[in-house]
């Protein structure tokens, strides 16, 4: 049935070159999301999932920790940054955050995931010594923190090279880095919903200098503010580009845009609709023929639509997460937290089969 729909699309002249495992090119990718076929569209996604992960569908236990939301950048997209006078600011120590990891213990979380502001008073020798304390405390988890945007700040404060910010935080127990910090690489939306934050070329620049230190990295893309569907393409296409030139990039995750409480709630922006995410998350999944996962963040879209997206080109849907904050400062009514029971049900429930897995997809569990 599936077949005969597809064969009636006008995306059917797609379904050889997909079959045939051809790189789609700009125009292609235009042409999907401007068509509103989203069955084929899913479709054709899922020939790619299926061929690169099967019904493998991964999950991992993690745990998030956002040392401060004091940033010096302000970003208009960003709900969560305040300056350090705001009373909603904060500040975690360095035996604050020890103990949050200490009290991961008993979860033994496979990974660590850690970001936050660009504080003006934070030193680059406390995140050394942070790392050192979080991989003391959970000597068995990865820590997977700081995007490529304090990577370039930690550079401006001490006067060194990017390259050398990342070899000394990989000494001091860093394994990889999130893919936050991308937006869109557009340079003139960057001017307007995030204007301080570094380019997009520098910011692909600080992920192949990673990658050549032989650290993983993931790669997101801001979707739903103001740009257009062009940028959004190209933004795939530059990511697309860097992966065939270092390699280093293990999932990409398209990332919706939450409105509230930013500083573009002039443009009158509505959220993302579930339309918008899956067509977003299978038309990753067919642009970025060299990345092998796609992942959905539940966080964001919610579970309910995560499970659906796993229909649609998804092998992937984040994991426990236990207290985000950086979406919920912008209105996500998701919880902050799942089980592995509820991650399991939610994978089996859409006939695929879950994998528990770390942060460099080595799976640690498969028997629930």
């Amino acid at each position: 049935m599936q077949d005969l729909l597809t064969e009636k699309s006008p995306l059917a002249d797609l379904i050889p070159k997909v079959q045939a495992g051809q790189r789609l090119t700009r125009e292609e990718g235009i042409r999907l999301y401007q068509s509103n076929d989203l069955l084929t569209i899913g479709y054709l996604a899922d020939i790619i999932r299926r061929r690169k992960n099967g019904d493998n569908v991964y999950f991992i236990n993690n745990r998030h920790i956002n040392p401060t939301n004091v940033c010096i950048n302000r970003c208009p997209l960003c709900a969560f940054g305040v300056d350090k006078e705001d009373p909603k600011s904060y500040v975690m120590t360095l035996d604050q955050i020890e103990e949050k990891a200490r009290e991961s213990r008993e979860s033994n979380p496979s990974e660590v995931h850690i970001v936050g502001g660009l504080h003006p008073d934070i030193s680059f020798d406390f995140q050394v010594e942070m790392l050192q304390r979080v991989r003391k405390a959970l000597p068995d988890s990865h820590i997977q923190a700081f995007t490529a945007v304090e990577i370039d700040y930690f550079s401006e404060q001490t006067g060194m090279d990017p390259l050398q910010v990342l070899k000394t935080l990989q000494e001091a127990g860093l394994g990889s880095l999130p893919g936050g910090g991308a937006e869109i690489f557009s340079e003139g939306v960057r001017k307007k919903i995030c204007e301080k934050k570094i380019s997009g070329e520098r910011w692909l620049e600080i992920h192949g200098l990673a990658h050549q230190l032989g650290m993983k990295t993931n790669a997101t893309m801001l979707y739903g503010h103001i740009e257009t569907i062009e940028e959004r393409v190209d933004h795939l296409i530059q990511l697309r580009e860097q992966q065939d030139r270092t390699g280093g990039f293990q999932a990409f995750i398209p990332l919706a845009f939450h409105p509230k409480n930013t500083g573009l709630e002039e443009y009158g922006l509505a959220r993302t609709t579930g339309y918008d995410d899956l067509k977003a998350l299978a038309i990753a999944r067919l642009m970025l023929d060299n990345f092998d996962h796609i992942k959905a963040f539940w966080i964001m879209i919610g579970p309910k639509l995560a499970q659906v997206s796993l229909a649609f080109g998804v092998d992937d849907i984040d994991g426990t997460v236990v207290e985000e904050k950086i979406t919920h400062a912008a209105g996500a009514d998701t919880g902050q937290a799942l089980t592995r029971q509820e991650l399991v049900q939610m994978i089996r429930a859409a006939g695929r089969v879950p994998l528990e897995r770390d942060t460099l997809y080595k799976v640690i569990r498969k028997e629930f």
